[in-house]
């Protein structure tokens, strides 16, 4: 669920972390990391817990308008139907879900406000009205509606994402993969297991990365030196030396990963991450770099036409 681009900004971002702050020692990089990852689903188990009360607020809503003190006969009689849609509730009982709430106890009090607002704006929608007025329970329609409160009225609502930028300091780096997540998981639920994000696979990645690039620091420095000519190592940016020392880490210890991914993947995120030259400059040296170790024949990749190495 996770993708290998986005383990490897959470190692990057512990890389920089220890080489930019001196009184953290290199054995709690495994931990940062960790923690880092646990935001990571703990963001998406947010978005989904959020999605699931706007949902159920439809009861809430019913039950205040129909104790009001001159409560109108409109407000005796109105459709509780979403707080019963067949996709919000298998997703309220997946056992994994349940889990992941007991864990990181969220609670209706953190969101209300902005639940009430968002299942405000729902309901004024002419989507809402249609499904209310559906007599029955289409499944394509329950589902529809669930997708459309949060690619419609929760993703552009500033405040909701103001929201989570606040609590989640991770949002900026994830939002992307967040909203495809939750979009896959919205279409398939079942699929859903908060305790394996990332899935084994994933985790042994991200910690093989940066155990690799801790432990050969020096070695693949030195490469990265070889190819520098006249410049000078101390003027290269803190964050282009790590990226460079992923890229080759990855070309050397990693067989299954294809270089040129390897490549395009610290191009991308040197552009994103570093200074506008960055990209460029990462590109040329990570390809001299591999052309010169294709030439000394010491890289040595599998077959990776059948690994998964995005």
């Amino acid at each position: 669920m996770i993708t290998r681009r986005n383990i490897r900004i959470k190692v990057m971002q512990v890389l920089y972390q220890l080489e930019t702050n001196e009184t953290i020692a290199n054995p709690e990089g495994t931990k940062i990391l960790l923690n880092r990852l646990d935001q990571t689903a703990r963001l998406f188990a947010y978005l989904i817990y959020f999605l699931t009360e706007v949902a159920r607020y439809a009861e809430r809503d019913a039950a205040v308008r129909a104790s009001k003190h001159l409560a109108t006969s409109e407000d005796k009689n109105i459709s509780i139907k979403l707080a019963g849609n067949t996709l919000l509730w298998k997703i309220l009982e997946n056992k994994s879900y349940k889990k992941a709430i007991a864990d990181y106890k969220f609670n209706f009090e953190q969101t209300g406000p902005l639940v009430r607002r968002v299942f405000q704006e729902l309901t004024g929608s002419e989507l809402y009205k249609e499904y209310l007025r559906e007599p029955g329970r289409d499944a394509k329609k329950e589902r529809d509606i669930m997708i459309f409160i949060f690619t419609d009225l929760m993703l552009p609502d500033e405040n909701f994402t103001s929201h989570l930028e606040e609590y989640f300091t991770n949002w900026d780096d994830d939002a992307e993969m967040m909203v495809a997540l939750m979009q896959t998981f919205l279409q398939k639920p079942g699929t859903l297991n908060l305790q394996e994000m990332p899935d084994p696979e994933k985790l042994q990645f991200a910690k093989e990365l940066l155990q690799t690039v801790s432990e050969k620091k020096d070695h693949v420095t030195d490469i990265i030196k070889s190819r520098l000519k006249n410049w000078d190592p101390d003027r290269i940016a803190a964050l282009d030396m790590i990226l460079m020392q992923m890229g080759v880490c990855e070309f050397l210890y990693f067989p299954t990963i294809p270089p040129k991914v390897t490549i395009n993947e610290y191009i991308d995120l040197a552009k994103e991450y570093s200074t506008s030259q960055s990209g460029h400059f990462v590109n040329g040296l990570l390809d001299g770099i591999h052309k010169d170790l294709i030439r000394d024949n010491k890289i040595h990749k599998t077959d990776f036409k059948s690994n998964k190495a995005s």
